[in-house]
């Protein structure tokens, strides 16, 4: 499975963006697709997860302002950021893990808040 994320870039504190995270091959085989985040100097923090069976969790620190939703057609997984913080500024990488408890990662892609 490869994960191709997009979407990130340079936004103003409370502008929107929308990350998308693309899923090829062997997909089939995916329970679970997330999103993650690393902020400069900070460990990896979980977003937001959705599973196969439909049940969508999120982070305490994103709840109402970011929303995850799934084109499961095309295979695309989606992260919409808004009300952006500063504090939001990090490397968003796209999870995923099949049946066996694989996991796969994306490259990630830089979102920075800044006015």
């Amino acid at each position: 499975v490869q994960l191709e994320e997009s979407g990130g870039g340079l936004v103003q504190p409370g502008g929107s963006l929308r990350l998308s995270c693309r899923a090829s091959g062997g997909t089939y085989s995916l329970y679970a697709m997330a999103w993650y985040r690393r902020a400069p100097g900070q460990e990896l923090e979980f977003l937001a997860r959705d599973s196969t069976h439909g049940s969508t969790v999120y982070a305490d620190s994103i709840q109402g302002r970011f929303t995850l939703s799934r084109d499961e057609t095309r295979n695309i997984l989606y992260l919409q950021m808004n009300n952006l913080k500063v504090e939001d500024t990090a490397v968003y990488y796209c999870h995923a893990s099949d049946y066996s408890e694989v996991n796969y990662w994306g490259q990630g892609t830089q979102v920075t808040v800044s006015s």
